[in-house]
């Protein structure tokens, strides 16, 4: 660009105020300078936000300086009408929109308009909570919790040698199944690169370079539930996924396999979860369930070879601000003329819709 770029960013004062670390405002000082403009329309995981007339001028006017536009909670919907400004060419969502609701990344294509996302942010936390629960499983390590804090005797030596954790405790040279392989799975790889995993992956979005990549190999649900000794699941919920793993592929997990979910409790038929940890013969980690939060009476709280946390896989301080630290490196790249990383495809667009995946 021939002149000093512009950066906006538009959200509420929330997104503003605790998304926006000290060192990245910094780092976006040394490349453009900076406007913010607040609005804060509610936001929706199934429709986009909507925007009345004169919000709407406020917006357009406030774009007629904005070479690139980031975009979070409280923001419009950007349109057509929007990203005709006349500098603008690169929108970014930073967090919470993993459906594209707050941006038509078509009508932005259609003017050479750069669309990225940095929802992934969030992802680096669930992949380390992932690989804990994988562990917590394997040992059964939920059981022994609620037997120590309840003043139990753990168990006699005999008792020991059936315990799910001394005959199965150890990940090291276990087949893991993964369930979606996208940001989180593909982090969650390099963990348990030290552990000589065999790693099969269900994911029909993932280009089959990653599979050569990463030396995995991709297949079918149905093999990589049934094959697998963990079985992790960390696929988005969409229209495709909802229910996806149902009574029928809960079937076939194995006898002594450990299921772990820390993406979307909607996934899973919880009823036929519940009805195939009654029989004892499998342990599950859970971030997640349906419905949340846990009823309490759900008999899920309850059962000793499942292990639960309160969908918090993705929640900390840290990931508050990556999302922020995340565009900021895509902006460097993109004012720089580099390739942006995390762009918003018409296979990301696919995956978000439960639309079949193109190759």
């Amino acid at each position: 660009m021939d002149s000093r770029p512009v950066v906006g960013l538009c959200a509420n004062r929330q997104v503003r105020d605790e998304y926006i670390a000290r060192h990245d405002a910094d780092e976006l000082a040394r490349i453009a300078d900076f406007k913010f403009l607040e609005l804060d329309l509610p936001s929706s995981w199934d429709a986009p936000p909507t925007i009345k007339p004169a919000q709407l001028r406020e917006v357009m006017d406030w774009l007629q300086g904005i070479d690139a536009l980031v975009v979070c909670h409280g923001a419009p919907r950007i349109t057509g009408e929007l990203v005709r400004a006349p500098r603008l060419k690169f929108v970014g969502e930073l967090e919470g929109d993993r459906f594209a609701r707050r941006i038509d990344v078509e009508a932005c294509a259609a003017l050479g308009i750069r669309t990225v996302d940095t929802t992934q942010g969030s992802s680096y936390p669930v992949s380390e909570w992932a690989l804990a629960m994988m562990l917590i499983g394997l040992r059964n390590a939920g059981a022994l919790f609620r037997d120590l804090i309840a003043g139990k005797p753990v168990f006699s030596q005999d008792e020991r040698k059936a315990d799910h954790g001394y005959l199965r405790g150890e990940l090291s040279g276990k087949t893991v199944g993964l369930i979606g392989c996208g940001h989180i799975g593909r982090r969650l790889l390099e963990f348990l690169r030290p552990f000589g995993v065999r790693v099969l992956v269900h994911d029909p979005y993932l280009p089959r370079e990653v599979a050569d990549i990463y030396g995995f190999a991709l297949t079918r649900l149905e093999t990589a539930i049934s094959q697998s000794d963990v079985v992790v699941c960390l696929a988005p919920l969409t229209p495709k996924t909802r229910g996806m793993i149902g009574r029928k592929e809960i079937a076939l997990l194995r006898p002594g396999t450990v299921f772990v979910n820390v993406s979307r409790g909607a996934i899973v038929d919880s009823a036929a979860l519940v009805e195939r940890l009654r029989l004892g013969d499998i342990v599950a980690s859970l971030d997640v369930f349906d419905p949340e939060p846990i009823p309490v009476d759900s008999p899920i709280r309850t059962m000793r070879n499942v292990f639960l946390t309160p969908h918090i896989a993705g929640v900390t301080a840290a990931s508050r601000t990556r999302f922020f630290s995340l565009m900021v490196e895509e902006l460097r790249r993109f004012f720089a003329g580099h390739e942006t990383l995390y762009d918003l495809s018409p296979s990301t667009l696919a995956n978000r819709r439960g639309e079949p995946a193109g190759r």
